[in-house]
Order: structure tokens, then sequence, then C-alpha cells
């Protein structure tokens, strides 16, 4: 049953309104004192009206359910939880002017001003995305907010969300469509599985149940608005985005994804985080408004085209809690020696490396631009422990161990485990590589280069470490919990974290590089070789150190995967490497059993002090910059006394 309108000229209670009436071409529309101006958008769950209160020249908006409660208990308890929700103050929630009832209709009432809605602003060609993320967060912040309260909107739409000419937008008709919550609850439950039964109706389970399921159906609908947004088309071509949920997993089988001809460029991030918002799994998808919110934060900050870069959001976290915290005892240690004599500038460096907060801290204070624009040589990054504390002397290691966190800085005690997870695979991944390196490259620069391959997810193990439990989620195998189906695979890393942070572990990680100072020819060591490339036989020492750190975090991939599935996986590591790194099965399995080693300085000192490659001399090419410092490193540690 539709909310009646009554086509008359004179108010629906009958009577004639006061002084003259202008002439009219057609009927005037009047709900009530209401005059019915135009509609604005209806859905199976509600319509609104612009509305104009007679004698007075304010546009209003009328908004009401498409099914008219049942008795009066069911009136009075619409009207009790209308009110319940026009107290909710917030920038981004439309304000109540007026709970009631007509007829037995109920209604809400909001000012209009001069806004139109969003759904009158979204032409045939889409946003941009810079103009269509800010509205969607504002949506986004207003409905966390009306979700913390213990309630939902149940019908977001585009015509019940309103826009002013400065891009400020407020939402509409929140809680009107209420009583469709049960049908929510139900769709929730009916994807659970077998194993998934509703809680009994008037439990506080229910209650719960219903809430929860309502969030995430919003949270659903923002997805499919902003897709909506960008294209420029609604979804499945269908305006009413209840409909369009109800054809979607669980409850249909249509799919809702990016074309990938849109008029309007998009970032892969962008695309990401929307196509994860309408994922056909719906255990993929985003489960509440605040998760969906960060992630087009973060790429609002990070979305290069407005000058920003993953550091836009991270550089406040790295002033006040550095890049890692250091581990326990190993900062206090470096500070100590630092005050004893030169001739342990070998044991100090050995000391560092042991850390690898304080191997990054040293290696940004020598690559910063103040202490390279002092170095009379100039130009080239330095890379290695050794070199760092030759040039910066004993000073500068105190200056570099001191103001570290101490261990776990702001983590609590599941993130700190996992974070030393991560550090503890990062530092095997590098010894991997020193056992697999070839002759005459020097250790420290292997180990180096191999750990800072690893430095975005550190980072983000860090300073996001909730965010980080859901990108792991997402890369694994979602479980449908539907027999029957097959098991999809999960996100790439590089998709999930885009879909999460809305920027790439590694992008983080060269962002927090480059900003330490480090060059783009280390840079490019830095990145892991695609996986969907094939390798070819480095052709300088940049390549054929990025290759072998790669390989090496290949392999240490390798060996997360589940038993019988291992061995498979290091034979195609090695086939993928074995031409570019001269490489066998023996080399890699030979690498697995050796043992960590407790001394890359030792090891440096007994290798050949100024190789950088183990190319014949005949052969030799000459050495790019930031291999230049790699060489020099060996013997610098020898016969420069530190200062």
């Amino acid at each position: 049953m539709s909310a009646p309108v009554a086509p008359s000229n004179t108010p629906a209670d009958g009577s004639p309104p006061p002084g003259p009436q202008p002439a009219q071409k057609s009927a005037v529309r009047w709900f009530g004192r209401l005059q019915l101006v135009r509609l604005l958008g209806r859905s199976e769950r509600t319509m609104a009206w612009s509305v104009l209160e007679f004698g007075q020249e304010r546009a209003m908006m009328l908004v009401l359910p498409r099914a008219q409660p049942p008795d009066a208990r069911a009136l009075q308890v619409w009207q009790e939880s209308a009110r319940q929700i026009a107290r909710l103050k917030h920038p981004q929630l439309a304000p109540v002017l007026e709970v009631g009832a007509r007829d037995g209709w109920p209604f809400m009432l909001h000012d209009m001003g001069n806004r139109a809605t969003l759904a009158d602003q979204l032409g045939s060609r889409g946003l941009p995305g810079h103009e269509a993320v800010p509205l969607l967060q504002q949506a986004l912040q207003g409905l966390a907010y009306v979700h913390e309260a213990g309630m939902a909107h149940h019908d977001v739409q585009g015509f019940l969300l309103i826009v002013d000419d400065k891009g400020q937008l407020s939402i509409a008709g929140t809680g009107t469509a209420q009583a469709h919550a049960g049908a929510d609850a139900a769709g929730h439950h009916n994807s659970g599985g077998a194993d998934t039964a509703p809680a009994p109706l008037g439990t506080d389970a229910s209650q719960r149940n219903l809430q929860r399921a309502a969030a995430e159906r919003d949270v659903l609908a923002c997805g499919l608005l902003l897709n909506q947004a960008l294209v420029g088309v609604p979804p499945l071509e269908e305006p009413d985005l209840g409909r369009v949920i109800r054809r979607m997993p669980p409850w249909g089988h249509e799919v809702v994804r990016l074309p990938w001809n849109l008029a309007q460029p998009l970032s892969e991030p962008l695309r990401a985080i929307v196509n994860r918002a309408t994922d056909r799994n719906e255990v993929q998808r985003y489960r509440n408004a605040r998760t969906l919110l960060r992630a087009l934060e973060g790429w609002l900050q990070s979305d290069e085209a407005n000058g920003g870069g993953p550091m836009a959001m991270l550089a406040e976290r790295l002033r006040i809690s550095g890049v890692l915290p250091a581990t326990p005892g190993t900062a206090q240690r470096a500070a100590r020696l630092a005050k004893m004599d030169r001739e342990r500038t070998n044991e100090l460096a050995e000391v560092v490396l042991e850390d690898l907060a304080l191997s990054f801290e040293m290696l940004r204070l020598v690559n910063s631009a103040q202490v390279r624009a002092a170095q009379a040589g100039g130009g080239a990054p330095v890379l290695t422990v050794r070199r760092a504390i030759a040039l910066l002397g004993l000073d500068g290691v105190r200056r570099a161990a001191l103001p570290l966190r101490n261990w776990p800085g702001p983590l609590d005690a599941s993130a700190a485990a996992a974070l030393q997870k991560q550090m503890t695979r990062s530092r095997r991944t590098a010894q991997i590589a020193l056992a697999l390196r070839p002759a005459g490259y020097d250790p420290e620069v292997v180990f180096l280069i191999t750990v800072l391959q690893d430095l975005g997810r550190l980072v983000v193990r860090y300073h996001f470490p909730e965010e980080a439990l859901q990108i792991e989620r997402l890369m694994q195998a979602p479980e449908t919990g539907r027999p029957g189906e097959p098991v999809e695979a999960g996100m790439t890393e590089q998709s999930a974290s885009f879909a999460v942070l809305g920027a790439d572990t590694e992008g983080i990680g060269q962002a927090v590089a480059r900003h330490w100072g480090l060059e783009e020819d280390v840079l490019v060591m830095t990145r892991r070789l695609p996986l969907t490339t094939p390798v070819h036989k480095p052709s300088h020492d940049e390549e054929m150190l990025r290759a072998l750190a790669s390989c090496a975090h290949e392999v240490s991939e390798a060996l997360t995967l589940p038993g019988p599935r291992v061995n498979a996986a290091l034979s195609r590591v090695v086939q993928r490497y074995a031409a570019a790194l001269d490489i066998s099965v023996n080399d890699v399995q030979a690498a697995l059993r050796e043992k960590p080693r407790a001394s890359l300085t030792l090891q440096t000192r007994e290798a050949e002090p100024t190789a950088t490659t183990s190319t014949p001399e005949s052969d030799a090419r000459p050495a790019s910059p930031g291999l230049r410092a790699a060489a020099a490193a060996a013997t610098a540690a020898k016969r420069v006394p530190a200062r």
C-alpha cells in the first residue's frame, strides 16, 4: 500500500486553505497542511517529496514509509523510534523538523532550503573520484554515528542525501523504513549457512542481530551509491538500491563491479575499494561504516593526483611513533657502546643490525638531505650501517638510538606479537638471501635491501595493526558457508591493501624510503619483482640485488603454504630465478637448512673488500652510484675512524 496523496486543491483534512488561491494549471496535491511540490524519489521502502507549508516559502523534504503501520501500536512504536533518532545530532544528519502522522501515515520532515538531492546531481558521465569520494565519506560519517548509537537508516538512497552548493552532505529519512528491519535480518541469517539461525524475537541477541544486519545493509548501499556516482548509471540499471541488494548474493545471484570503460579516469586503489564494497562474497565486503570510511580516507590522503602520496597518511604517525619500536634492550646497548672507544665500531654495527628500528633510523639520518649535502663526495646513498657509523660518528648513533620508542610502542599484546612475527620473518628472509647471494656481494647490503623490500609491511603492522589483520583476512580464500560452491581465491596483497588502506603496502614502504632520502636507483631495488612478469638475467648490480631479495621473499612465502604444497611452490621459485641467479633446488634447500648468521660485519671483513659483483674482471661493468657506496662500505669500515 503506497502513501496517500490528496489530488485536490484543498488540504487533505478537507478544509480550504485561507486566503486567495492562485490559479492552477493542474491540481495542487496536499498532505495535511503540506503542499506536495515534487516527488524527489521513491523506493520499495520510502518516498520523499519536496513540500511547502501554506503561507511559507521555505522548501522542506517530507519522507514517508511506503508501508503503513498495521495498527495503532505499530504506529506508536514507529513514532517513538523516529523521535529517538531525531534527537541524534551530527553534522551529516539532516535535522528533523517534525515527526508526526497523518491519517495513519507516519512521516519525518526535514529542512530542504536551496539544496538538492545527490540523485539529482549525479550526471550520466559519473563524477571523478576526488568529487564522489568526499560525498560518500560524509554519508559514512553520519551512518557510523547512527550505527554506534544502536540504530540504522534502513534505506540509503541517493534521493535521501541532501547536498548544498559547497558540497556539504546530510542524510535524511533515517529510520523511516524501520519496519523493514526484520527483512534485513532474515536475509542476513539466511546467508550464514545451515548452522546459523536467527535468535528468538524479543531477545537482546535478536535486537543486536537486527541492528547489525541493517547496519551492514546501509554500508552495502553506500558501496552501490559510490559505484553509481563513479559510473553515472545505477548498478544493474536499477535506481532502487534496495532492489539491487536483493539481486546480489546472498539474496540473489547478480554481481556488481565497476566496468573498465569509465568516462572518468579511475585509480586502481579506488577501484579495489569500490569493488570490495560490493563484492559477490558478502564475507569480503566492508562490515561497518568506519572500515569503509577509513579506506576512502586513506585513498584520498594518498591520491597522487591530489598531491598526496602514502606519506600524507603516515607523516604524523611517523613523527609521534617513529618507523618501528626499538627491540627491547638493543637501543640502550647501542647507546652504551657509542660512549666507548672508537675501535669497537664493528661491534657497534653488529648491535645496530640486530634491531631493525635502529638500522632504519641510521639509514634515515645518514641519507637525509642535510647530512648528504655536508658529505665531501656527496651524491651516493649509504646502504650499510658501518658506513653510516663512519659518517655520523658515535654521536650519530646516540642520536638515532635514544629517541626510539620502547617496545612495543602503542601496540597491544596481540598487535605486538604480530609485528614481532613479521620482523622475525623479514630477518629470516634476509638470511635466505645471504645464503643465495653470488660471491663478492656485500652481505650487509644484501641484508638491508631484502629487509627494505618488507618495509611497507612492517610499517603497516606497526601503524595500522587492525588494517593489517583485515588485509590478511582478505588474502585468505573466503569461506562462503554454502556447500557445493567452488572455493574462491583470496585477494592479492596489493588489492587487499588498496581495499583496506587506499594504498598498497609496497607503495607505503617506498614512500617512507623516499622520505629518508633514498634515491630512485635504490628505491627500485627495494621493490619486489612482479609475480606476473618473467625474471631476466640481471644486466647490472641493482638488478641482481633486487632479484636476489625478491627470490628470497618468494621462497619465504612458499614456506607459509600448507605442507603438501611447499615443495611445488619452491620448485616454481627456483624455475623462475634459475637463469637469473644461477641457483638450483639444492641451493635453496641448503639455504633453508643454514642456521641464521650471527655477524654480518664479520662476514663482510672476510669477504673480498672491493668486489660488488661476481662478474669476472674482464666483463666488469661500471658500478652505478648506489652500488659504488656499497662497494666502498667494506673498506670504509676498516680504514675510516668513527668520529
